[in-house]
């Protein structure tokens, strides 16, 4: 029963934290986002390091990561004359865990080097990408419409699969690294984002009509399953149950939004492809 209230407690305040920060505007999006990167790559990095006896710096993948952020927050929501100056630390701060390898006197610079560069693609990107989508409205001018869905149609994919899965899921989908998810799961959570699409596109239809608030939701089920599947392996790969332990009973950061990993470049191509 404790165990219980302190993750409903810690559910209520991570979901409205998140909301205040997504619907009060830019500055507070853009820190707690900073932040949520800077935290998912330092617990992406101690899983690497863990498991695989990696000696790249932590400090310097975290940093890189909440300045990649800042990197596409300034291009997205500031008329940026010269993107290439922001650019360019970025650029320099890779180059140099490259040529620090030469000076190392033990191996592993290949893990090194390739651990660190996934810590930029699968633990910051997705992150500084939620700019582009903040903007994609209105150029330069910040929307929490969409980005605020995803969030819907994630929480709405995750009540629709686990109160299906509990009652009707038989058939197992990756049985091997998550034995409680089912077709069935997956089905019913599918339904219940998209219901939640045909509700947004109620409210908002000068954003998109209704099919494509469907189809957006639709990719993000999908991706979104899938992204929760892959952090699903990387932790068993690890031997490990959570990635972290920051939200009570909740686990990492990583455990929060594995599934918006995925689903945020998603969104963003079928944005664009619209």
């Amino acid at each position: 029963m404790k165990s219980f209230l302190t993750r409903a407690i810690t559910g209520i305040l991570f979901a409205g934290a998140l909301l205040a920060a997504i619907i009060y505007g830019p500055i507070p999006f853009g820190i707690l986002f900073a932040i949520v990167t800077g935290l998912a790559v330092n617990e992406f990095c101690n899983i690497v390091h863990k498991h695989k006896k990696t000696t790249f710096s932590t400090l310097i993948a975290a940093v890189g990561g909440v300045y990649l952020f800042f990197v596409m927050y300034a291009c997205s929501f500031f008329t940026v004359a010269c993107p290439m100056l922001f650019i360019l630390p970025y650029i320099l701060l890779v180059a140099f865990v490259f040529i620090n390898e030469l000076f190392r006197k033990q191996g592993g610079a290949l893990d090194n080097i390739a651990y660190f560069c996934m810590s930029q693609v699968y633990a910051a990107l997705p992150f500084a990408m939620l700019n582009i989508i903040a903007t994609y409205s209105n150029a330069t001018t910040y929307s929490y419409v969409i980005p605020l869905a995803i969030f819907i149609f994630l929480w709405s994919n995750d009540t629709g699969a686990y109160c299906v899965g509990c009652t009707l899921g038989r058939h197992k989908m990756f049985k091997r690294i998550s034995p409680k998810k089912s077709w069935e799961g997956f089905a019913g959570g599918a339904c219940t984002a998209m219901l939640a699409g045909y509700v947004m596109s109620l409210f908002y239809s000068d954003v998109m009509n209704t099919w494509q608030w469907m189809g957006m939701a639709l990719v993000v089920v999908v991706a979104g399953t899938l992204g929760d599947l892959v952090e699903s392996c990387f932790k068993r790969e690890a031997g490990i149950k959570d990635s972290g332990n920051i939200l009570p009973g909740h686990g990492g950061i990583l455990d929060r939004f594995d599934s918006t990993i995925l689903a945020v470049p998603c969104v963003v191509m079928y944005l664009y492809l619209l």
